[in-house]
C-alpha cells in the first residue's frame, strides 16, 4: 500500500472522530466533513506540478510559481458534494465535474446516471473525491469514465477506506495515489465499512 497516504495530522484525526460519533448531527457532521476535507488537500495536492514564472512586488522582480496544470475536482455523487465545497475554496479556479453512481444494495454494483465531465482530461491534474472507499466498485467505475477522457493524473481523496477497497481500486489503476484519514478493518456483509462511519450521503443530507 505505498501508493496509500494516511493523513495523521491531529486536527485530521479529531475531526474524523467527530464524523464517527453516531451524536453528530446533520449540520455537524457538514461542517465537519468540510473542515477535513479542507486539511487533507493540502497533502493530497503536494506533489501537484509547478511552473517557475516572474512576478514583480511592489518593490522588485521576483521568481514564483504556478500549477502547471488546470484542476479538475470531479466529487462522486451525492457524498462527494461534502467535500468538493472547502476543497473548491482552496483550488477557486478549478473546474468541477460530477459522477452520480447508485450502488445495488444487494449485487453491490455500481451504475453510472449521470456524468458531466470536460470532453479531454488529458492536461489536467484531477482530484476524485468521495467519502468513502468501501467495496470500491463507485471509484472503479468513475475512474474508467475518467480514463475513457484522457485521463492520466488523478488522485483519489477519501475520508475512510477499507482494505478490500485498496485492492480494486488498484486492480483498476495500480498507480493511482490514496489520500484517506484512516484504513479501517473490513467490510460488512452489506458493503459498509467497519467502524466506518454509516452511510456518509445519509448523514451529511439528513435523508
Amino acid at each position: 500500500m505505498n501508493l496509500v497516504t494516511v493523513i495523521a495530522h491531529p486536527l485530521v484525526q479529531h475531526n474524523l472522530t467527530k464524523l464517527r460519533d453516531s451524536r453528530t448531527d446533520s449540520e455537524s457532521f457538514r461542517r465537519g466533513l468540510g473542515e477535513v476535507a479542507s486539511l487533507m488537500v493540502y497533502e493530497a495536492t503536494r506533489s501537484f506540478h509547478t511552473k517557475s514564472v516572474s512576478v514583480a512586488t511592489p518593490l522588485a522582480r521576483t521568481r514564483g510559481a504556478q500549477l502547471k496544470h488546470e484542476v479538475v475536482l470531479v466529487p462522486i455523487l451525492r457524498a462527494g458534494l461534502g467535500m468538493m465545497g472547502s476543497i473548491l475554496q482552496l483550488i477557486p479556479r478549478a473546474r468541477v465535474g460530477f459522477i452520480g453512481l447508485k450502488r445495488h444494495e444487494q449485487t453491490l454494483h455500481a451504475s453510472v446516471y449521470h456524468k458531466s465531465l470536460p470532453a479531454d482530461l488529458s492536461s489536467f491534474e484531477i482530484l476524485l473525491i468521495d467519502p468513502m472507499l468501501a467495496t470500491g466498485g463507485s471509484t472503479a467505475a468513475a475512474l474508467k469514465l475518467l480514463i475513457e477522457r484522457g485521463a492520466r493524473r488523478m488522485r483519489l481523496v477519501c475520508l475512510v477506506a477499507a482494505p478490500e477497497g485498496i485492492a480494486r481500486v488498484h486492480e483498476r489503476c495500480p498507480e493511482l495515489p490514496i489520500f484517506t484519514a484512516a484504513i479501517d478493518q473490513k467490510l460488512n456483509a452489506k458493503g459498509y465499512i467497519v467502524p466506518g462511519l454509516g452511510d456518509a450521503g445519509d448523514r451529511l443530507f439528513g435523508v
